[in-house]
């Protein structure tokens, strides 16, 4: 944007914009200021905008409540679940878009894996869990890896099956009659011009893994090996909720994901300026 359209902006455009701001890290700013509040402040009947009395107390009890043991399990499961789908993913998609299969299977195929997508997870929990428990893989991370295909797979699919179609079929000829392989082409024509979207979809696809509660609830028993939000859950009572300590959790369950989305973001641009050349 211009400096001569920014100046072209109304008063009214500017106030718009204020609100939206506040509106948008109200939220934000309310986990924050309630995380460092003591526990008595927290449950005020009248909510004070600003802690009167600063403490850190509430991430210390988080850390000795071991979360980053918690922090490490989310990271195993929603980093190996994302590599594994991206790159199954990636090459079914190579495959539906640019292999036409009898009886037209493509679509087909795509129509099931979105079929599985819409399904309620409740729904595929009961015969998972039997399976699970048959394979022994029940309280264990990899079956955690394994189960969370069910949501990040189909996703990761149909995202990248876009990004594939959209090639233009042209560069793979190109290099076919340079006597490029399948391989080569895969590697060094397809992945670099969809890494943009690959990227993108990575994001999401780990913020799925990351944030699961159903399943991670109905597979794990054993503490040592709970997810994050299964133990943000342990922080909400019978009789008491820890405010406190939730929002402290909350918070440091955040950030790794912004971290993480900040890190990818030039990498992203760069991918999709890549594919637009």
């Amino acid at each position: 944007m211009s400096n001569s359209t920014m100046h072209r902006k109304g008063p009214l455009f500017w106030i718009l914009l204020v609100v939206v701001v506040l509106v948008v890290l109200a939220p934000i700013y309310w986990i924050v200021s309630t995380s460092v509040k003591t526990p008595t402040e927290n449950i005020l009947p009248t909510p004070t905008l600003f802690p009167h009395k600063f403490t850190l107390s509430n991430y210390e009890n988080v850390i000795r409540a071991g979360i980053f043991t918690n922090f490490f399990n989310s990271l195993f499961v929603a980093a190996v679940s994302t590599t594994i789908s991206l790159s199954i993913s990636f090459l079914a998609a190579y495959a539906l878009c640019r292999h036409k299969f009898p009886f037209r299977l493509n679509n087909i195929f795509l129509i099931w894996v979105l079929a599985v997508k819409i399904l309620p997870p409740i729904v595929l929990a009961i015969p998972l869990y039997t399976l699970f428990t048959r394979a022994g893989l029940l309280n264990s991370l990899w079956g955690l890896v394994i189960v969370y295909q069910v949501y990040t797979l189909p996703y990761c699919l149909w995202i990248i099956f876009g990004f594939v179609k959209a090639l233009p079929i042209e560069f793979e000829q190109a290099a076919t009659i340079d006597g490029a392989g399948h391989l080569k082409i895969l590697t060094s024509i397809v992945l670099p011009l969809t890494s943009g979207g690959i990227i993108a979809t990575s994001i999401f696809s780990i913020i799925i893994a990351w944030n699961e509660f159903l399943f991670a609830l109905l597979f794990i028993r054993t503490p040592s090996r709970l997810t994050l939000p299964l133990k943000i859950v342990s922080f909400i009572g019978e009789y008491e909720t820890l405010w406190g300590e939730l929002m402290a959790i909350g918070l440091l369950a955040t950030l790794p994901i912004l971290l993480f989305s900040g890190y990818v973001y030039k990498r992203l641009t760069h991918g999709f300026a890549l594919g637009l050349r």
